[in-house]
């Protein structure tokens, strides 16, 4: 599929994998509908994408939070008034805090951040989407959810209980989705996420450097420009073709427990 002139919607875009997905999908001729928190960085991102991929691009900020289903309706309708109906979703907006306390020693306030964000924020976009974004109404379109390699297998390290959890949950609703859609041409696609050196995993660690440079030591994680990379070529295959999921990993990361120290040694990379 074309990306030229279709209208995408990217949460959580302000920074990390969705600004880059931003600025990739730009490059393909994308309009783009942006939803984060901070409309100050979203403005920010806004002007850097016009500047790189042209003044013409089309790019619509809206500050949204995904916790809150009254939010993102009202975002999604204002978008649609503004750029006309939705025809990719990206689900990108994400959170882990609290590492590395285990379940019974978080705080209540962060579980509750989480899963408002991880869980309830998939649903009340994707429902959006498909309602109010015109999805449903056109019977087409396609919603990329963001998970996690983390779905997959349990985390070797504490703290990941309530993040675990919620990309797992993103999983089955991503399948059972794809499912409850037959009959329709939207598509429903999961985008899996190694190891990625961006803000996110800083704040996995409660922005603890030791423990963050300790987690990275001996290999070269991901940049988000990889899996925006990732996200291009799932959006971009055959109408009669979909990509239902795409784990992107680094190459040292051969399983969550298993990581290839040696790898920068090995490649001839400085650390």
């Amino acid at each position: 599929m074309s990306l030229k002139d279709k209208n995408v919607l990217i949460t959580g875009a302000s920074i990390g994998i969705g600004a880059a997905i931003a600025h990739r999908l730009a490059a393909e001729g994308a309009n783009l509908i942006l939803f984060s928190r901070t409309e100050s960085k979203l403005k920010e991102l806004a002007k850097e994408i016009q500047n790189k991929h042209g003044s013409d691009t089309k790019v619509f900020t809206s500050a949204v939070d995904v916790s809150s289903h009254e939010s993102v309706t009202n975002g999604v309708k204002e978008a649609v008034k503004e750029a006309g109906p939705i025809d990719v979703l990206i689900n990108n907006a994400g959170l882990a805090i609290g590492a590395p306390n285990a379940f019974p020693d978080l705080k209540i306030e962060d579980i509750v951040t989480m899963t408002s964000t991880n869980v309830n924020g998939y649903l009340f976009a994707t429902y959006a989407a498909l309602n109010e974004g015109g999805m449903k109404e056109r019977n087409q379109g396609t919603i990329l959810n963001v998970t996690s390699t983390t779905a997959l297998e349990v985390p070797p390290f504490p703290g990941e209980s309530i993040y675990h959890a919620s990309k797992r949950f993103q999983e089955g609703f991503t399948d059972a989705l794809r499912t409850e859609l037959v009959g329709t041409n939207i598509k429903v696609l999961a985008l899996r996420p190694g190891v990625v050196a961006t803000h996110f995993h800083e704040q996995r660690v409660g922005f603890d450097k030791d423990a963050y440079n300790g987690f990275m030591e001996g290999f070269e994680p991901l940049l988000s420009e990889d899996v925006a990379e990732g996200a291009a070529w799932m959006l971009q295959a055959k109408e009669r073709v979909s990509i239902k999921a795409l784990d992107v990993v680094p190459s040292a990361q051969r399983s969550l427990s298993v990581f290839d120290r040696d790898w920068n040694k090995r490649n001839g990379v400085k650390e």
